[in-house]
């Protein structure tokens, strides 16, 4: 008994060491875990969400790109969330019932686009909503691992990071094939009402979350709503107007804020290069690959470089990367001899890989940062720099794909935005002094707030990172 004891005790620490990556299992972890993976699944849509605007709603690609910085205004507002979650809790928690409450949104709005949506703006609507239930759960899940790797080193902190987001690559790995493939056989919507069913699991697995009232005394429960706001109040601005963390912040900003290309790419692949839906997921699937790579790469190698060498090279080589496009667009390498398809998942896969690093980085540095008790809106407002960065990088890809003259026929100034886009991201280099030059330990105050660990911050798709502007 005890020997069978002492093997379950071995195949427990295994596990531990080697699938949770030192974290210890628990129905907690098991629950934010799953919210990441969900968010992966998502992605399920991703391909017939565009083929919905571009097809069935005939939009250009400067309409999609301005459609998409609206529907992306949810994560420049997660502030907005994370302050609500922290400070007005329901029934009194804090965690929980927003993120059932995130599900049935989700599903909400995925039904409608399967059913009643037949408008450019209907769909705003109900992308945006759907934005919202993503969001939402995020800034919840968000919250929860800042709460565990708080206080942690940073390669503690990074294991951690490393996990969650490892867990949203294999989700996006499982449907990011099928994503192509179902457009083949089914319409789109079809694959919204498919994708629909996922959100509930969100709200299913909350019932997992570790957690317990805030006021278990009735009596005392308005003094008990009020204080929390106040007393978040005060940290969240003694901690934004430190130059330590805004200088860093605006660098990050700069960083994400450079234009894209990626509307004119989808149409460019399309109706130019005439690339399937079904090969577009498997380029989707070479992306999901990609990501799950990074991940591992920095979780093995990159977890303890210095934020200022990770950002400095990666953009570097994805700008210098980035201009193999020009082959494509110019079919130069079909004169020598590369067809369209391989160059293009090649491509892909480089960049994402590089992408998912950089991204890593800007997780770890933020977790890392948020003091106890405004998790979810520090948190949520670091993200939102970067995610709002992220709405202004397609508001100027959609300007200049109009300046160009760019439609979903005319792909001649392509070339020339190729060129713009890339040259962007290399901006921020004069600034990246504004990052910290080397990993200082986190130092705890004599008040309990955590200090400033290396001059912060850095999201994505999502998520996606976006470091991927140019993949389809």
């Amino acid at each position: 008994m005890v020997l069978q004891s002492s093997g379950l005790s071995k195949v427990k620490d295994s596990l531990t060491q080697k699938i949770f990556l030192g974290n210890e299992p628990n129905a907690e972890l098991i629950a934010i875990l799953t919210v990441y993976f969900v968010q992966g699944i998502l992605g399920l849509s991703r391909l017939a969400v565009s083929f919905f605007l571009k097809d069935e709603l005939l939009l250009s690609p400067v309409q999609v790109s301005a459609l998409l910085g609206i529907v992306f205004l949810p994560w420049m507002i997660k502030p907005v969330f994370g302050f609500i979650s922290d400070g007005l809790p329901i029934f009194g928690y804090r965690r929980r019932p927003y993120l059932i409450l995130s599900g049935i949104l989700g599903t909400a709005s995925w039904a409608s686009l399967a059913t009643i949506v037949h408008t450019s703006w209907a769909a705003t609507l109900a992308i945006a909503l759907g934005s919202l239930s993503v969001a939402m759960s995020d800034v919840i899940v968000d919250s929860l691992v800042v709460e565990r790797a708080r206080g942690e080193s940073q390669a503690k902190a990074g294991s951690l990071q490393s996990l969650c987001w490892g867990a949203s690559a294999i989700g996006g790995l499982i449907t990011a094939y099928f994503s192509g493939l179902l457009l083949q056989y089914f319409t789109t919507r079809t694959v919204f009402g498919i994708t629909a069913l996922f959100p509930l699991i969100v709200s299913g697995v909350a019932w997992l979350i570790t957690e317990f009232p805030v006021s278990k005394d009735s009596q005392d429960s308005n003094q008990t709503n009020s204080l929390p706001i106040k007393h978040q109040l005060g940290q969240l601005r003694q901690a934004i107007t430190q130059k330590r963390i805004w200088l860093p912040t605006a660098f990050i900003f700069i960083w994400q804020a450079t234009p894209n290309a990626d509307s004119a790419f989808f149409y460019f692949a399309t109706n130019e290069l005439h690339f399937e839906p079904e090969f577009l997921g498997r380029v989707h699937l070479v992306t999901s690959f990609a990501s799950l790579a990074g991940v591992w790469i920095f979780q093995r190698f990159l977890k303890n470089i210095p934020f200022r060498v990770i950002f400095a090279w990666s953009t570097v080589l994805s700008s210098i990367l980035g201009m193999t496009m020009l082959l494509l667009v110019t079919h130069a390498n079909r004169r020598l001899g590369i067809d369209d398809h391989w160059f293009s998942l090649g491509d892909s896969l480089i960049l994402s890989v590089m992408g998912k690093i950089a991204f890593m980085q800007v997780m770890v540095l933020a977790a890392r940062l948020c003091p106890s008790g405004v998790e979810a809106t520090l948190f949520a407002l670091l993200m939102s720099v970067f995610n709002s960065a992220g709405t202004v990088s397609h508001a100027f890809g959609a300007l200049i794909t109009y300046w160009l003259g760019i439609t979903a026929t005319n792909f001649e100034s392509l070339w020339l935005l190729v060129v713009i886009t890339n040259l962007s991201t290399l901006l921020p280099l004069p600034f990246i002094n504004w990052l910290p030059a080397a990993e200082e330990e986190t130092e705890t105050s004599k008040d309990g707030e955590q200090a400033f660990l290396p001059d912060l911050m850095s999201e994505l798709v999502l998520r996606e990172p976006e470091s991927e502007k140019n993949s389809f």
